[in-house]
């Protein structure tokens, strides 16, 4: 996800009508032939649709302006003017459009395919043949088209998954989707190597899930320290959580409260999300007594273990996620 855009700002425009014509018939033998102007073309509207081959927003913040098409001015013989052309707007699946004014979502746009107008173009204007009357027989006037409308919109991407995976800074997150998913997400001994949210796939059988990867939360994160605050939102979507510890380190107790107070201060609706504590590293020397220890520390959650390198607990935790996402058999 190189270029990983998941918020900005575009302007759009929809297309002006055109005006309405004011002509009259002419012909050899029809001297005084009566009102002819045929009516303007319909300006162009804002559209968006869904691509599921879309992950990012990077396109649009690069163009950033949208206009429409403006229609076109009616003719005589009553011909009707073009059309303006619409002026469509791609975006992922998950992309939310807001009025930057009030903060107040416009559309949400989850579903692939979807198309939404967003601001219709102008209506074009009647010809001066609409006018005709027994007492006015030669009008010379035509409607004007009307004028289509601009607006300012903030556009946010929430990424749509059934999985969420948080956890401090190389906690394992990137490297479990990786081997969990087909996903190949960068991996470091270092925090921070996850900068922008990863997607994997987990098959299994005929079911498939989506795992989503976010940059490590520190404490604060939700005050704007560290890189996980801006993309909290994207574990909103998320059918269930997982909490990944590093068994490696001596205070993974404590991390399990420092991660649920920053989800909650961001937004309540994730505090009651379903979920299970993962011990990450089980391979390593004194893991499995610190695994013992959250379980014991934690018993209302679910606690499992797991290791990257030696595939442990692998199978017992794909078992798990497919019941926490309900496509258990």
């Amino acid at each position: 996800m190189n270029g990983f855009v998941d918020e900005t700002t575009i302007v759009v425009s929809s297309g002006s009508g055109g005006d309405g014509c004011v002509s009259f018939r002419r012909e050899k033998f029809v001297p005084r032939g009566g009102p002819d102007g045929g009516d303007g073309g319909r300006g162009g509207s804002v559209v968006f649709t869904v691509r599921s081959n879309l992950k990012t927003l990077s396109h649009i913040k690069l163009k950033r302006i949208f206009k429409a098409g403006n229609g076109a001015r009616g003719a005589g013989q009553r011909m009707h003017g073009r059309d303006g052309v619409d002026v469509e707007i791609p975006v992922p699946p998950g992309t939310v459009v807001h009025d930057p004014a009030t903060g107040d979502p416009l559309v949400d746009l989850t579903s692939d395919g979807t198309r939404f107008v967003l601001l219709h173009g102008g209506r074009g204007g009647k010809g001066n043949s609409h006018y005709a009357t027994s007492t006015n027989q030669a009008p010379r006037y035509a409607q004007k088209g009307i004028e289509g409308e601009t607006r300012e919109l903030r556009v946010e991407l929430h990424l749509i998954a059934d999985i969420g995976l948080v956890g401090l800074p190389n906690a394992g997150k990137s490297t479990l989707l990786s081997v969990l998913t087909n996903a190949r997400p960068r991996i470091a001994d270092y925090p921070f190597t996850t900068r922008v949210p990863n997607l994997g796939l987990l098959r299994v059988g005929e079911k498939d899930l989506i795992i989503a990867d976010i940059p490590g939360i520190i404490e604060g994160a939700s005050d704007g320290r560290g890189l996980g605050l801006q993309f909290l939102r994207h574990i909103e979507r998320c059918a269930a959580l997982l909490f990944l510890l590093d068994l490696g380190a001596d205070d993974c107790l404590s991390t399990v409260p420092i991660l649920e107070a920053e989800l909650a201060t961001y937004a309540e609706a994730l505090r009651g999300k379903p979920r299970i504590l993962v011990g990450t590293k089980l391979d390593l020397e004194g893991a499995p007594d610190r695994l013992a220890g959250l379980a014991s520390a934690f018993p209302a959650h679910r606690v499992m273990g797991v290791s990257a390198f030696s595939r442990e607990g692998l199978p017992e935790l794909t078992r798990a996620l497919l019941e926490l996402a309900g496509c258990a058999a």
